[in-house]
């Protein structure tokens, strides 16, 4: 069943990732088997001043990262959501990118440029989601694909625990593991 406008939006602001580091913008299409999503490159990205000087162009591992957060995160949070009408869905979920293989670049996106991204679920078994994700520009030029992977994890797993979550800093300002 295809997600109407409400829903979509409802998952869009579920996405946790924020500013400046949130590349998607908005959720077209999503239902149980796929997503679609835009996300259009502002030209004052924080990146763009370092990488290539005088030749903004994207990172590949932002492209990644945008495949990400609309094929892994945004998806993922929707099925989970699905999933509370019978298995038990994972309260208050992070998803922890776990796998990006047969990535591969076939364009750059330059400053200003709106891209697409479609999802397929290959699967979604527990709370592990496996998606083949393609980005394309507005004209339909392919810029990048791959298979990609995440694990939803409850968010109190990051909190509280010995062991877990993160490491505390010492007066240098450096981090310091417990018990070294």
């Amino acid at each position: 069943m295809e997600a109407d406008p409400i829903l979509r939006g409802r998952i869009l602001e579920m996405v946790p990732q924020r500013h400046p580091f949130r590349f998607i913008g908005e959720i077209l299409e999503l239902d149980e088997e796929h997503i679609v999503g835009v996300y259009r490159f502002r030209s004052d990205e924080y990146f763009y001043p370092g990488h290539f000087p005088g030749l903004p162009v994207t990172p590949g591992v932002i492209l990644i990262e945008t495949m990400a957060q609309t094929g892994v995160v945004a998806f993922g949070l929707y099925l989970n959501l699905l999933r509370g009408k019978g298995e038990r869905p994972i309260e208050d979920p992070v998803t922890l990118f776990t796998l990006a293989e047969q990535v591969e670049f076939s364009g750059v996106v330059l400053p200003g440029e709106l891209v697409r991204v479609a999802g397929q679920k290959v699967y979604f078994r527990g709370n592990q989601l496996k998606v083949d994700c393609v980005m394309t520009r507005s004209d339909g030029d392919e810029v990048c694909s791959g298979t990609l992977a995440g694990k939803g994890v409850p968010r109190d797993k990051f909190t509280g625990e010995k062991g877990r979550g993160h490491a505390p800093l010492v007066e240098d300002g450096s981090l310091q593991e417990e018990g070294l």
